[in-house]
């Protein structure tokens, strides 16, 4: 497996227009159902559609990974009748939907203790993600049966087995490498519907430096323009940083001093991943900042 090489904790994560990666907890199947006098089962079904349009909505805004919690480690609380039917749904996907993703050029893949299910689906999810492994327009990566906790635990484990020698210092750079995501980006955006507000075990590790956006919506209701509504607090949330401002004010105010022409401005845009239109907006309010005496404070 490929280690992704950034952390937000080591280095400043860079950031675009569009986040790269979006982590979502779909929450809100069984109330949406009930709330139309509908069994719970039936806001699964719909969920599972809302899961197909939202993936390819994604792909087609440059989403690079879409971290979907479709079962947690802890929803085998949950009644007997309703975990069996999601096992269902989600086998219903593996075989239905997985060869339509690798037509699309989207790799499959799947975190979590899979010790619990039947050998089948293990069988078919490993089937899934070898045929898409070298896929690269988007990866969508199913939690099930995971918790963040159990995530940072196994870590733990498998290091203590490998590299016993690290274990009385054990560093970020050490363990990193054995968390389920490794391979993948930080996420730059963590979306929760349904209105809850609360982190439910999902990416401890991983979340720590990601934007947050909680919505009322209900997962069956989820479509794009929500999706759109998530994205643009997004771009607000990292179009405003005073640290951001800092940095694009020196950058800018070198630039222009430089007299640089188009071709170089544009290398600079490219270089600090935002929108044209955003390269004087973060200069002229670093400017403002910097002019008013706020800037130095505003970062303390």
């Amino acid at each position: 497996m490929n280690i992704h090489p950034k952390s937000a904790t080591l280095s400043i994560p860079e950031t675009g227009a569009i986040p790269e990666h979006i982590a979502i907890i779909m929450d809100g199947n069984g109330r949406w159902a009930q709330s139309r006098y509908l069994p719970r089962v039936e806001g699964h079904r719909r969920g599972a559609e809302v899961v197909r349009k939202i993936l390819i909505a994604c792909k087609d805004r440059g989403v690079k990974h879409l971290t979907l919690f479709a079962f947690s480690s802890e929803n085998w609380r949950r009644p007997p009748s309703e975990v069996a039917l999601l096992m269902k749904l989600f086998k219903v996907m593996l075989e239905r939907e997985v060869s339509k993703m690798h037509a699309a050029g989207i790799r499959f893949r799947v975190i979590g203790d899979l010790s619990r299910f039947e050998e089948s689906m293990v069988k078919m999810i490993h089937d899934s993600e070898q045929l898409t492994a070298e896929n690269t327009e988007l990866t969508l990566t199913i939690a099930a049966n995971y918790g963040g906790r159990w995530d940072i635990l196994q870590a733990m484990r498998t290091l203590a087995l490998e590299r016993p020698e690290c274990m009385t210092q054990v560093q970020e750079e050490d363990l990193r490498p054995y968390l389920c995501m490794a391979d993948a980006p930080e996420p730059d955006l963590f979306i929760r519907t349904g209105g809850e507000q609360r982190l439910s075990n999902f990416l401890l590790w991983q979340l720590a430096y990601t934007e947050y956006y909680f919505t009322e919506t209900l997962w069956p209701a989820f479509d794009g323009e929500e999706l759109d509504k998530a994205i643009e607090s997004y771009q607000k949330a990292i179009s405003i940083q005073p640290d951001e401002a800092y940095a694009h004010n020196n950058l800018g105010n070198a630039l222009k001093e430089q007299d640089l022409d188009e071709a170089a401005i544009e290398s600079y845009r490219k270089a600090i991943s935002i929108q044209p239109d955003l390269v004087d907006a973060h200069y002229n309010l670093g400017t403002a900042l910097h002019k008013q005496g706020q800037l130095e404070a505003s970062t303390a």
